[in-house]
């Protein structure tokens, strides 16, 4: 077994917490299917056998009675209280950890090749692999926004060299003075460094083995990407002598038992680089001398994802804009499976857009018409509705003459006759009255909180 891949299902959703009040997060539907569907569904499609799935024992009693897969889930539960970390949950199951580890969070949803990332991790024996894409700013409103402009998160400075593959520097914005400072070492290898400040980290990760090790004896680090990347970026540039250094100390640092280590001292002494194939890294690295990548133990390298879907349902206006983008991605994933689920009925089917989705035991009444939507189960559509670019969860009941434009309405929500809601959120089991005009507005519990 070359990997073991973990999924990391245990974040709260703490930016979207209207929805996540009711549902789980890794729950969430995106697409009629469970949010965590979607990185179990990608390793499935490449041979994974079995999958490490960190988590609640809300979600566990989910997948373990709702989810169909081929693969054995070894699932560990986390108390809700707990406050972990994604490092602080890879050393909760180091036990289990034997080889290699592929990590990924429950909230991602692509259609990578999955074999882009690895490749980079094989064939140059890389202590770190990642997953980054271009990011894009979504056109569409996000709901209850009410017009104001949507703040802008702080950038990650990712320095690559030209072939855009080895990642040389990465801190985010708010690490950083006024000023980008660059290691003298870096550039006396890479003169040339190209920077991006338009990456987003996917959240997917091949680690060695000596990297989770290096984690379980250093608990101050507590998240893989705000924490442990930067680490390693920083260190594969250590200058030979200070490598040597360390070396020279580790003796004496397992005598006095050191409960903080570096890196170096968890990387086995060998001297034979484990490349595949030999010629392949030669090319790869035109201008540099071997000597130099030879002595480089630690080495981080980057797949930037330039095309295709690859997105982080970390906010709602990402959650609304993955609803828009999976049913096109799940007429590949699941050729098998209809938009319009069998048991679904449907007065007139040439009034539901052949972009949408309808869940099963939904009921659409006559010359009721949906465009750009997802439609979950067990909902209840009357006649004369208009449903365009919205995501209705289960159970819902629309009545007659609604109109709903850009919205979110959760679970058991009721729209009254007549309504009329637009760039909406609806949170689980609210009553909008009948004929009201809503726009721009979250509607939820007073215990339904977030940030947009």
């Amino acid at each position: 077994m070359e990997f073991q891949a973990v999924v990391m299902a245990v974040g709260g959703g703490s930016r979207m917490t209207d929805l996540t009040s009711s549902i789980p997060k890794p729950l969430l539907p995106v697409g009629n299917k469970p949010l965590i569907w979607y990185p179990l569904n990608l390793l499935e499609r490449v041979g994974f056998e079995e999958v490490i799935v960190i988590t609640t024992k809300d979600v566990q009693k989910a997948l373990c009675t709702e989810f169909k897969t081929k693969m054995k889930l070894d699932i560990v539960c986390i108390p809700d209280e707990d406050d972990m970390g994604t490092a602080d949950s890879l050393r909760r199951i180091y036990p289990k950890l034997k080889t290699d580890v592929l990590v990924l969070s429950c909230d991602l949803i692509t259609d990578v090749a999955l074999h882009e990332v690895v490749d980079l991790f094989r064939a140059y024996d890389a202590s770190l692999a990642m997953l980054m894409r271009k990011g894009q700013d979504s056109i569409e409103p996000v709901p209850g926004q009410k017009g104001k402009k949507k703040t802008v998160e702080q950038r990650d400075f990712v320095g690559v060299d030209s072939t855009g593959k080895r990642l040389l520097f990465m801190a985010n914005e708010a690490d950083l003075d006024e000023e980008l400072v660059i290691k003298g070492s870096i550039l006396q290898k890479y003169p040339r460094i190209h920077f991006h400040t338009g990456l987003v980290d996917a959240h997917l990760y091949c680690l060695k083995k000596y990297v989770v090790d290096f984690l379980m004896e250093n608990r101050s680090i507590t998240s893989i990407r705000s924490e442990l990347i930067p680490y390693l970026v920083r260190k594969q540039f250590s200058s030979a002598s200070s490598q040597q250094r360390q070396e020279d100390k580790e003796e004496e640092l397992k005598k006095k038992e050191l409960k903080s280590l570096d890196i170096y001292s968890f990387i086995k002494n060998d001297n034979t680089l484990t490349l595949a194939p030999y010629d392949a890294c030669w090319n790869a690295f035109r201008g540099d001398k071997w000597e130099d990548f030879s002595r480089s133990q630690v080495r981080c390298y980057v797949h930037i994802m330039k095309e295709g879907l690859c997105s982080r349902v970390s906010t709602l206006g990402l959650y609304m804009e993955a609803n828009r983008q999976v049913p096109k991605l799940l007429s590949e994933l699941c050729p098998e499976e209809s938009m319009i689920h069998p048991s679904a009925q449907i007065a007139n089917r040439h009034l539901v857009g052949v972009d949408s989705l309808i869940g099963p035991d939904t009921q659409v009444g006559n010359k009721s018409s949906i465009k750009r939507s997802v439609i979950g189960s067990s909902c209840a559509i009357q006649d004369r509705v208009t449903v365009t670019n919205c995501l209705l969860m289960n159970s819902v009941i629309v009545e007659e003459g609604s109109s709903i434009h850009g919205s979110v309405i959760c679970n058991n929500a009721v729209i009254e006759k007549g309504a009329d809601i637009k760039d909406c959120l609806v949170g689980s089991g609210q009553r909008i009255e009948a004929k009201a005009k809503r726009m721009n507005e979250v509607i939820v519990g007073n215990d339904q909180l977030m940030e947009i």
